[in-house]
């Protein structure tokens, strides 16, 4: 919920053009409305969540139009709209998994003039995967190479990695919370959306017993496929391990831990996600090139300790491979709705442990 993230692709060029890009603020309301839903769900009405869905299809709506207003560019020129949408829920975890994305997408269509491709997730679930991460299926299209092995680290709110060698499969997963931990102890502490350069983390010393804890977390001994979320990695997750010994581990780890300075715990959260990052690449990729895309790209601590974990690595951003990390996601989801217009699937059964691959998403034509 940084930004409405939108993207202008071209992809009759070859290679593909990415003729512009934007990033829209989400009005400060409805961005409230919608974390007052993700943070206490059981208190959300389902008028409230209706209408929240509708509202953040207008907004994605204007975020496209400003954006073919920005190059002049007509809606009967668009062949299709690609919307992730905004996740309010990904359970993977019940009886009866399920996700849910949110911003209407006959709203969008309605403003826009637009075709547009929504509800990409969902199909792969119903064939028994994580609907989870999708992202591989376009890294393993625009980023592999014969010439080395290479890691796609997407680093939003969770963080997942897309594992690319000549000759093999692509494979992939959820590794855990990418900023999203991060972002909610700064807001929580300092009031801000997110720590700049990681410069509050730098400025506290991680606390290797929290560490110990935060590492202590079934999700990550889990084997693949799997996919995670806000619904385990959030502040309540991080207030239980701040207060609670691991179920796991050295007795030295102990008792309940004294209450540590803001600015460790932002330092430890930054190692944690850098640690359980680093600890899939060393399990699935240790040779390989790390390129990181999403909003962890812009940290360069987060680079630095990712570099320390995993020994001389090549760490660096996927504009070194021609695309801008801020937008790799919006570009991708494009080149989803290009696929889903064109009946061509999209999910990837070695990724998402699906019964196999599948066009995904619905069609909503203009």
């Amino acid at each position: 919920m940084d930004a409405i993230d939108a993207a202008l692709v071209d992809f009759e060029a070859q290679p593909f053009s990415v003729i512009a890009t934007s990033a829209t603020p989400i009005d400060p309301v409805l961005k409230s409305r919608i974390t007052a839903v993700l943070e206490a769900p059981q208190h959300a009405s389902l008028d409230e969540v209706g209408q929240i869905d509708v509202e953040t299809g207008r907004a994605f709506a204007r975020a496209a139009l400003a954006l073919l207003h920005q190059t002049g560019t007509a809606p009967e020129r668009i062949a299709a709209l690609g919307s992730h949408g905004q996740t309010l829920r990904h359970r993977t975890d019940l009886a009866v998994p399920f996700t849910w994305q949110i911003g209407d997408p006959n709203t969008i269509a309605e403003l826009t003039g637009c075709t547009v491709v929504a509800d990409f997730r969902r199909r792969d679930l119903a064939a028994g995967g994580q609907g989870a991460p999708l992202l591989p299926a376009f890294h393993d299209h625009v980023f592999r190479s014969n010439a080395e092995a290479r890691v796609i680290v997407n680093v939003g709110g969770i963080a997942n990695i897309t594992v690319l060698r000549s000759g093999e499969p692509v494979t992939g997963f959820d590794t855990g919370p990418g900023n999203r931990l991060m972002d909610a102890w700064i807001t929580r502490h300092r009031h801000l959306d997110f720590d700049r350069n990681g410069a509050w983390a730098h400025s506290g010393r991680c606390d290797p017993a929290l560490l110990a804890r935060l590492l202590d977390e079934p999700y990550l001994r889990a084997r693949a496929p799997k996919s995670t979320g806000r619904e385990l990695f959030n502040l309540a997750w991080l207030d239980a391990k701040l207060g609670a010994a691991p179920a796991h581990g050295p007795p030295a780890y102990g008792s309940p831990a004294p209450a540590a300075a803001p600015e460790d715990v932002q330092a430890t959260l930054l190692e944690f996600t850098a640690e359980t990052i680093a600890d899939a690449v060393r399990h699935h990729a240790p040779e390989a090139s790390l390129y990181v895309c999403g909003g962890g790209a812009h940290n360069p601590r987060l680079l630095a300790a990712l570099g320390r974990r995993l020994g001389g690595s090549h760490v660096t951003t996927t504009a070194a491979l021609g695309l801008d990390p801020d937008y790799v996601e919006a570009i991708a989801f494009a080149w989803f709705a290009r696929r889903t217009v064109a009946a061509q699937p999209s999910s990837i059964a070695s990724v998402t442990g699906s019964r196999g691959a599948r066009i995904l998403g619905g069609i909503y034509r203009a």
